[in-house]
């Protein structure tokens, strides 16, 4: 195995595991404190939330997808899975041995990625290719994802075909029944049709034939399909690690008010990861990570002084799930909205350019 020594006067070694929303901000934020070391299977950071818009205008991923050493001027990448962790050190695939004074797990959710950037913007190019050939396409799974999907592709392509198939009883089963409501509706008037409380046998399609069966025993002819169901948490590898005993029992890394993990003074978990009770989110994932940077800084500091530590509370929820190019459906706390007035908060730019800034980038340009 492959020892990466630190190369930074900095001192404290810092590892971040994961270049999704949590982890890349984290690394970005401590680059310049500390010798920051990056580990992730593929060598950019996406804004996973604007991917959908991707698919219907490749270009758009040209701003999204950005390599880990556009913001990561000072700290080093190592584009390899992590596969073991100890008490002093990170192994991953690839061989390598980091070593860490503090860890910051952010792996996120399990996913098949192209590997490098290039290879990310020829998928968008070949999905849009996929859209713009089909006459009919359809969507199976109602959260967040399928549902704007299909609102982009009933908005850049209205003589388009789409059905989309939940197995739940509603839509965006993660928010309220009206922000569920409002977004079906909104579905239906671009007429997009929506089938309920059934699941699709997608090898019913096989072999050129484009008929697809739904366990309602309906029959849906589709040209293309894209499957928009969640994936499951990237967590069971820490089994075969020292954290073993961190995990709850549906996968979830347990952390404490700090973020760290429990019994963990140096070791810390943020986003989607954590068994925090609270949405899912980007924005939530990003506050993990400002508090958890704010820790270790005062940690390497002071030595880890409780009392100088921030502490992290889960906020009133809100939820924005983009409609298009123009509009939007929004939960608040109190009111629940459609149409283009919260479109406006979100759906033209899908907060690209504030999350490019957040990363030290021009918010226009790659």
């Amino acid at each position: 195995m492959e020892g990466i020594a630190s190369g930074s006067s900095q001192g404290k070694r810092v590892v971040v595991i994961g270049g999704g929303i949590a982890g890349s901000l984290a690394a970005k934020l401590l680059q310049f404190d500390a010798d920051v070391t990056l580990i992730d299977p593929k060598e950019y950071f996406e804004i996973t939330w604007a991917s959908l818009r991707s698919m219907v205008e490749p270009k758009f991923a040209e701003r999204t997808v950005i390599n880990h050493k556009s913001y990561l001027k000072q700290g080093r990448v190592v584009t390899s899975p992590a596969i073991n962790i100890t008490n002093s050190d990170v192994m991953t695939e690839d061989g390598s041995v980091i070593g860490y004074d503090y860890l910051v797990i952010a792996t996120g959710h399990n996913d098949l990625f192209p590997k490098t950037r290039q290879e990310k913007l020829s998928h968008y190019q070949a999905e849009y290719e996929k859209i713009k050939s089909s006459k009919s396409v359809l969507i199976v799974g109602g959260g967040p994802s399928g549902v704007e999907l299909a609102a982009e592709i009933a908005v850049d392509f209205p003589e388009k075909k789409v059905t989309l198939v939940h197995k739940g009883p509603r839509l965006l089963e993660f928010v309220g029944q009206k922000a569920s409501d409002k977004a079906s509706d909104w579905l239906e008037s671009k007429k997009v049709e929506v089938i309920l409380n059934q699941s699709v046998d997608l090898s019913s399609a096989s072999d050129g034939n484009k008929m697809y069966r739904t366990s309602g025993g309906e029959t849906i002819h589709a040209d293309c399909h894209f499957l928009c169901v969640g994936k499951p948490l990237s967590s069971q590898w820490l089994n075969g690690t020292v954290l073993k005993d961190s995990l709850d029992g549906k996968g979830r890394v347990m952390v404490d008010e700090y973020l760290r993990i429990r019994g963990r003074s140096n070791v810390f978990a943020i986003g989607d990861i954590t068994n925090i009770p609270e949405m899912k989110q980007g924005y939530i994932a990003e506050t993990h990570a400002n508090v958890v940077v704010k820790n270790i800084k005062v940690m390497m500091m002071s030595g880890g002084k409780k009392k100088k530590m921030s502490t992290y509370k889960p906020g009133s929820e809100l939820a924005i799930v983009s409609l298009g190019r123009k509009d939007s459906v929004a939960q608040f706390p109190f009111v629940t909205v459609v149409g283009c007035l919260p479109g406006l908060i979100k759906s033209k730019d899908l907060f690209v350019g504030t999350t490019r800034k957040s990363r030290g980038l021009s918010p226009k340009l790659v």
